[in-house]
Parts: C-alpha cells; sequence; structure tokens
C-alpha cells in the first residue's frame, strides 16, 4: 500500500510542470478569445455547427456553458448546440499533453471529435431546425469559473492543481485495482475491445464534472479502455454544460432528448470505430 502511495505521488509530481505550462497556454486563449468565439458563434447561422466544432476544441472554460445559454435563449440552433458539446472535451488535451501521449493519438481525438460533431449538428439542424427569435441571454456565472476575471497565471494554476488532485486520486485507485485484481480483470470489467464499451465508457462521460473526463483519459493512457471506448466517452462528456441545461431550460422533455441524442451519438460513434478495428 506504502509503495502505492508513493508511487502516485511521484507520478504526479512529475506531472505537474507539464500541466502547468499546457494550462498557462490555454488560460492564454481563453483570455483571449472568449468574446470572439460568443461572437463567432452568435453570428455562424446556418453554419454554426462548423464554427461550433471548431470552437468546442479549443479547451475554453465554461464555453459549453456559454453554448447552453445560447441555446435556450433561442439564438443558436440545437444543432450548433449538440455540434459545441459533442466536440468539448473539458480536461482531456492537458492531461495527453502532461502525459506524452503521441501527438499523432492527440490530433486523431481532435479530428474524430470535429467530424463527428460537425456532421451530427448539420445532420440535427437539417431534421430539427425550428425558427428562433432572437433574445437577451445571460451567463450562468454560479455554474462555471471566473477565469476571465484572474490574470493568466492565477487561473493556469488554479486549473493544474485542481486537475492534478483529480490525477492523483484516479491513477491511486487505479493502481490499486491494478495491484489486487490485476490488468486484466479491469480491462475486462470495462469490456475491452468489446462493442458494448463503447456504450459504458459514454455513460461516464455524461457525469457532468471534469472529474469524467480525467477517468475516461487516465484509463486509456494505462491501456484500460480502448480508443473507441475514448472517443465514446469524450463525446459525451460536455463538463457541467448538462447540469445547466436542466437547471435553466424549464423543458425537461426538451432536456431529456438532448441528453439522449448525445448519448446515442457518442456511444454509436465508439460502436463504429471499435467495428472497424476488430474487422
Amino acid at each position: 500500500m506504502l509503495e502505492i502511495i508513493i508511487d502516485t505521488i511521484k507520478d504526479g509530481i512529475k506531472l505537474l510542470p507539464f500541466l502547468l505550462i499546457a494550462f498557462i497556454i490555454i488560460e492564454y486563449f481563453e483570455h483571449k478569445f472568449t468574446n470572439n468565439s460568443k461572437k463567432i458563434i452568435k453570428k455562424s447561422g446556418k453554419f454554426g455547427p462548423l464554427f461550433g466544432s471548431l470552437l468546442g476544441l479549443i479547451p475554453q472554460c465554461g464555453f459549453s456553458v456559454l453554448a447552453t445559454n445560447l441555446y435556450i435563449t433561442k439564438i443558436v440552433s440545437l444543432g450548433t448546440l449538440i455540434s459545441i458539446y459533442l466536440s468539448t472535451s473539458d480536461e482531456m488535451l492537458p492531461i495527453l499533453i502532461s502525459q506524452n501521449v503521441s501527438t499523432n493519438i492527440i490530433i486523431k481525438i481532435l479530428l474524430v471529435k470535429f467530424l463527428v460533431g460537425m456532421i451530427s449538428g448539420f445532420l440535427i439542424d437539417l431534421i430539427f431546425r425550428k425558427h428562433k427569435e432572437k433574445e437577451d441571454y445571460s451567463i450562468c456565472n454560479t455554474e462555471h469559473c471566473h477565469c476571465h476575471k484572474e490574470s493568466i497565471l492565477l487561473s493556469a494554476c488554479n486549473h493544474t492543481f485542481k486537475i492534478l488532485g483529480f490525477i492523483v486520486i484516479v491513477s491511486f485507485i487505479l493502481n490499486l485495482l491494478l495491484y489486487y485484481l490485476g490488468s486484466d480483470f479491469i480491462s475486462n470489467t470495462f469490456m475491452k475491445e468489446s462493442l458494448l464499451s463503447p456504450f459504458i465508457s459514454s455513460l461516464i462521460g455524461l457525469i457532468p464534472n471534469c472529474a469524467s473526463s480525467v477517468v475516461l483519459t487516465e484509463l486509456f493512457v494505462n491501456d484500460v479502455i480502448s480508443f473507441s471506448s475514448l472517443i465514446a466517452g469524450l463525446l459525451t462528456g460536455s463538463g457541467v454544460a448538462i447540469l445547466v441545461l436542466f437547471r435553466s431550460n424549464k423543458n425537461l422533455k426538451e432536456n431529456l432528448f438532448i441528453l439522449t441524442l448525445i448519448y446515442l451519438i457518442g456511444s454509436i460513434s465508439g460502436f463504429i470505430i471499435e467495428l472497424f478495428s476488430l474487422i
């Protein structure tokens, strides 16, 4: 037990400088482009899913929450909202960078999420597009951080230690399970390389917290889940945006429809990728 604790802490310390650098870069873009992103989304019109998918790839604090508020007040379409939800990866990118994951894999993940988000968004708008009237809106500040009010370094430090804490906890639990149960048992539990695995990962991704992306990314880095399962989980993960949707949008039926839609797109996309990998 002591050895597991020491190894987990050592691994966390090794990640610290990489996470800090990654979040400094991310926070720079956060401070510089948040308002521009808002303007782009508002003016995107029928090309909303395209711009939404592109902007969703940029790790911006609360961007999916911004999109939720724009949708609730009828400023953007359902397709645009879904495209942003699907392309948003929360804390995935800085963790992959800090874990020295291959650049090719990172690019592949981002490309798949962009394509799935964009295509799904256009199809949804084609099928469900309704006339919408623009209204005044306000960002739900109680649901996400206020990084834009802090310095870049302070925001980066806050995010770094918050995510580092998640990583250390997840790594400790995973190391504990691997030690006592074995890697084969854990992989079988998550049904690695099974066609059903993406459906399980998609459920984890729906957890409205950055913990879901941390868990999924750590499981992938430790070779517990497959690439297809990671994609399925990351597609359904949109941070706390789902909480904002259910809290602010009074149409429960519509909220459940959106939640189901996200889950089906994420799990089926992962299923298709897994199917091709087994052929």
